[in-house]
Parts: C-alpha cells; sequence; structure tokens
C-alpha cells in the first residue's frame, strides 16, 4: 500500500478518475481510496508504503489517515476511464492523501512501474455524490456456498444483498481471476420485478470493463441484488493457471 499525500488550494469537484498502469505486464490489479485528512494530523511523514508482507504489522501507522473516503475506485485489465455524467461525481478535499493498494504479478527480472491516478475536475455543481460499494469476496453479502473450488470442477457461486434503501445505479464492474467462466447480476424488486444488470457468458480475465447504463438505473428499496458467477477450474479451461488444476479458495 502507497501513501500519496496532496494538498490543493480548495476542495475541487471530481467528473472523471482515470487510472494508468505504468507497466501492464506486471501490474495485476489495483486499488485505491481518496481519504480527507484533517490538519491535525501531519500527512508527509511515516512510511511512504508497506509491503503485504509487513501489511498488517504496519497498517495502524496508516489508520489515522482513514478518517473520511471521499471516492473508492479502481483499476482492472481492460479497465478505463471512469466518466459520470454532469452533476455526478465526488468532491476533491483540499488535503489528504490517497492510499493505492498495487497488487504486481511476478517477474523474472527487476522491473519498475509507474502508474498513475489522474483526477478530471470540472467547474459543474456536484449535486449527486457518487459511491462505490464492493458485493462478494472482500465487499458486502455472503458468497453461498463458500468460495472453494476443487479441482477438476466446474462450480456455480452466489451473493444476495437486500437494498435498505432507493439506489441509482450509474455502473457495474464485474470481477473474477483466470477461472472465471460466466458472470451474471440482477435485482429483484419487492413486486418480484426482475431488473437485469449485467451478463457476461464467456468471461476473460484480460477485459474487464465497467459497463455504464444508457441512464441511471433505480434500484427500489427491498429488493434484492443477485451476484452469480461460475467457474472452471479444471483442464479444459486454457487459461487455467495450474496444470494439473488444484483446489482454489477465496480470491483466487
Amino acid at each position: 500500500m502507497f501513501k500519496i499525500p496532496f494538498e490543493i488550494p480548495a476542495n475541487q469537484n471530481v467528473q472523471a478518475v482515470e487510472f494508468v498502469p505504468g507497466n501492464r505486464s506486471l501490474m495485476h490489479h489495483a486499488n485505491y481510496a481518496v481519504q480527507s485528512v484533517g490538519p491535525e494530523i501531519d500527512i508527509n511523514t511515516g512510511q511512504d508504503y508497506v509491503l503485504s508482507d509487513q501489511f498488517l504489522t504496519n497498517l495502524q501507522e496508516f489508520q489515522p489517515l482513514m478518517q473520511h473516503v471521499a471516492y473508492y475506485g479502481g483499476w482492472i485489465p481492460g479497465a478505463s476511464k471512469q466518466e459520470f455524467p454532469a452533476g455526478i461525481g465526488f468532491t476533491m478535499p483540499k488535503r489528504g492523501v490517497i492510499l493505492l493498494t498495487a497488487h504486481y504479478g511476478p517477474s523474472g527480472v527487476d522491473t519498475t512501474d509507474w502508474s498513475q491516478i489522474k483526477l478530471y475536475f470540472t467547474k459543474t455543481p456536484i449535486t449527486r455524490e457518487i459511491q462505490a460499494t464492493s458485493i462478494g469476496s472482500g465487499g458486502l453479502g455472503t458468497i453461498d456456498p463458500p468460495l472453494v473450488i476443487p479441482a477438476d470442477s466446474v462450480k456455480k457461486f452466489q451473493v444476495q444483498l437486500k437494498t435498505s434503501t432507493d439506489l441509482s445505479l450509474l455502473y457495474v464492474w464485474p470481477h473474477m481471476h483466470l477461472i472465471g467462466k460466466r458472470f451474471k447480476a440482477w435485482a429483484t424488486t419487492p413486486e418480484g420485478k426482475q431488473i437485469p444488470l449485467v451478463s457476461i457468458p464467456e468471461w476473460d480475465f484480460r477485459w474487464q470493463e465497467s459497463y455504464q447504463f444508457r441512464h441511471l438505473t433505480l434500484i427500489p428499496k427491498g429488493s434484492v441484488i443477485q451476484v452469480e458467477g461460475t467457474y472452471d477450474n479444471t483442464a479444459n479451461n486454457p487459461n487455467n493457471p495450474f496444470s494439473p488444476p488444484k483446489p482454489l479458495y477465496h480470491r483466487i
């Protein structure tokens, strides 16, 4: 996890965000949070980054910086710039840090990465603040059955989440790894109406784009959002990183 402190003259309205990986052959995926931090905390002292094997030990140093999340985003292969309609976006605080978690794949030689996060400001007032919610592994909801995929098996998993308020969906961003086979998500209203959200019958790990709706999609309060992922952990899957296949679990 990297700590990127910033101070700008005033809060800014943000209408688009773009993560630009510097070394695409090395970068597996990235997550980042724009954190607003008050003046009582020095954002420039301390460590600039924490390695994964030190993360739990040293996370306490970054904990005071996690006061208020203004925006949470990420990058996965195939992703492009996130642009929001006029009047929708988030407010970039004038002072804070960006906490960037970068996940790298293996490399046989010493190499470097110079990735960037680009924020596009606008003078148009933000009347609706965007919020990002993750469903599934590491997010909301419980995966059913537990995410354990035996070797030489094709297995389906589901997550359900009941909404506690009306939601206006701007986009959905599916994510699975190399043994992903199919992905589907939909919502069912209290009246039983189904609202399709996304369907990917042939999953491609190298093209994990976000899917923005033509218009904001209303999900009424009390609806159930259902996410369904199918995984192919067999030798017939040419993308399976293990030969022969081996049991997988959690975030593989």
